[in-house]
């Protein structure tokens, strides 16, 4: 089986287990599967320095990665007044400290800065950006331990899965057709300028179609046609940017796939890529610019 046909079975599988925990699966089921996710990728990520020759203290950031995404599911999901949005900042001062320590008692290890650095990016590339799934997700009303995701959650994450994705393929196809100039080709060969306006343009009708569909109404945010116009084209940049991004991870690491655990598309990095800026991006654009609830 070849590496496209292992791709239109994995791809549709996920989409699938997505689309049933958001209409079924109680919150508390969620936040499991969303802090395993970014743990996984966090790891994927260490791997990568490994690959490098970088050591990293991966059991600090993967228990500092559950922390992230489990406190900020408490905070919005149950209700926690005490967290107040804070969780992030107390989490990540704790993470520094944690980092540090672990590093005074080391004799051996000839790159401490590099260890301390490159985990402490892993945790602000990986847990930290994928956790505003987790604010997406459930920022909008408190859904306890066995409520499901709010249907303003369930759309904008359904709503940001399809405009990056169909960009993905919109500059996968009319790249592989009509490519001729290399976008950034020291970091990504396959990568053209022609891929990257096509997958902007896919984007964009993405972006206005899924609007149509749902009449501007995503549960408690409205979203007008200029707003539809704007994340239209921002989320694709910012899509391609988290691509450009990986890939450059990955050229550094001398590695083709952050890991083999999803046939046909890599690892969980792999797949996450063009995701990790375009979340952050279009949490922060709704908190902003559309009506939705404190």
């Amino acid at each position: 089986m070849n590496n496209l046909h292992q791709r239109l079975i994995s791809g549709p599988l996920i989409l699938a287990a997505v689309l049933v925990a958001a209409y079924w699966a109680p919150a508390v089921s969620i936040c499991v599967v969303l802090a395993t996710l970014a743990t996984l990728a966090l790891m994927e990520f260490y791997h990568l320095l490994d690959l490098g020759g970088i050591p990293s203290f991966r059991i600090i950031g993967a228990i500092f990665s559950v922390v992230l995404i489990t406190a900020t599911w408490a905070s919005y999901s149950l209700n926690m007044a005490f967290l107040a949005g804070e969780q992030e900042l107390v989490v990540m001062f704790s993470l520094v400290i944690a980092i540090l320590v672990r590093q005074f008692p080391q004799k051996y290890n000839d790159q401490p800065l590099a260890t301390m650095a490159c985990t402490l990016l892993g945790f602000l590339y990986v847990p930290f950006l994928f956790n505003y799934f987790t604010k997406l997700a459930f920022s909008w009303e408190p859904t306890g331990l066995l409520g499901t995701v709010s249907v303003s959650g369930r759309l904008l994450v359904f709503y940001l899965i399809a405009v990056v994705k169909f960009t993905d393929v919109g500059a996968f196809v009319v790249g592989s057709r009509w490519g001729r100039h290399k976008l950034i080709s020291r970091i990504s060969p396959g990568k053209t300028w022609e891929g990257f306006f096509g997958g902007i343009l896919t984007g964009l009708v993405t972006s206005l179609v899924f609007r149509w569909i749902v009449g501007g109404q995503f549960g408690a945010v409205t979203m007008h046609v200029h707003d539809a116009i704007v994340l239209g084209l921002f989320l694709p940049v910012m899509g391609t940017f988290g691509d450009l991004t990986e890939s450059m991870l990955k050229r550094a690491a001398n590695a083709k796939d952050s890991s083999g655990i999803i046939p046909g598309m890599g690892g969980m990095l792999d797949v996450l890529d063009s995701l990790l800026f375009a979340v952050p991006a279009l949490f922060i654009y709704v908190k902003w610019f559309l009506v939705a609830m404190p």
